[in-house]
């Protein structure tokens, strides 16, 4: 089994060597590069094919929500992970949007980062429900109407059941949990899963909660 490709992005060089250190031991895991600021990662992302990026999310030229929009508008994009203080923050929320698969704090255990890693690699993202409904919530009470609007118009392209399934995502439900709930098997609800991604042109399954609660989907105990 090839080992996870890794590219760490931040702008503090204590911080790179400090997660060099921490990560390069894993056997599974190939540290393939480090960049100081979101240009130098996508020269890097071209040359050395990461399979995950770690990335700040504030850094002083290019900073990570604008190489996150890149990298993840690329047609073979790496997975992006980013790094932040907060636990929710406005920049965080706009770095999901643009496709991250999520994000992990900076203080957080050597451990729970090399999980988080490869979780990502497997295509999984790296919030929990509860983490996920924390991020919603903070995203300035009620979308906006415009953003509303766009969200419903979106969501229209849903049949009955991707509909059902999206808005289990939003609740923060589990695959064997929507499963359970909408009476289907798990395969199932991947193929729904799936087929939602595509249709709405989305990354992942913290894009597809984001949009439920945008679409103001969610019930009143779940946003």
């Amino acid at each position: 089994m090839n080992p996870i490709r890794l590219l760490l992005v931040d702008d503090d060089p204590l911080v790179r060597a400090g997660l060099s250190l921490m990560l390069g031991g894993a056997d599974d895991l190939e540290i393939v590069g480090e960049a100081a600021d979101g240009g130098e990662a996508e020269a890097l992302v071209d040359r050395a094919r990461p399979d995950v990026v770690l990335m700040d999310i504030r850094m002083p030229t290019v900073d990570g929500l604008a190489a996150t929009e890149r990298l993840r508008g690329r047609k073979d994009a790496p997975q992006v992970i980013v790094l932040t203080t907060f636990h929710a923050d406005d920049q965080v929320l706009r770095a999901l949007r643009a496709g991250a698969a999520g994000f992990v704090l900076k203080d957080t255990p050597p451990a729970e980062i090399l999980h988080a890693v490869r979780r990502v690699a497997a295509g999984d993202p790296v919030l929990s429900p509860t983490v996920t409904r924390q991020l919603m919530a903070h995203a300035a009470g009620a979308a906006p109407d415009t953003r509303r609007t766009r969200a419903r118009e979106r969501v229209a392209a849903l049949n009955d059941r991707e509909r059902e399934v999206a808005v289990a995502v939003g609740r923060g439900r589990s695959n064997a949990e929507i499963a359970a709930e909408l009476f289907m098997s798990v395969a199932t609800v991947k193929a729904h899963v799936s087929r939602i991604l595509a249709k709405l042109d989305l990354n992942n399954r913290v894009q597809i909660a984001l949009l439920t609660y945008d679409a103001d989907l969610l019930p009143e105990g779940d946003r």
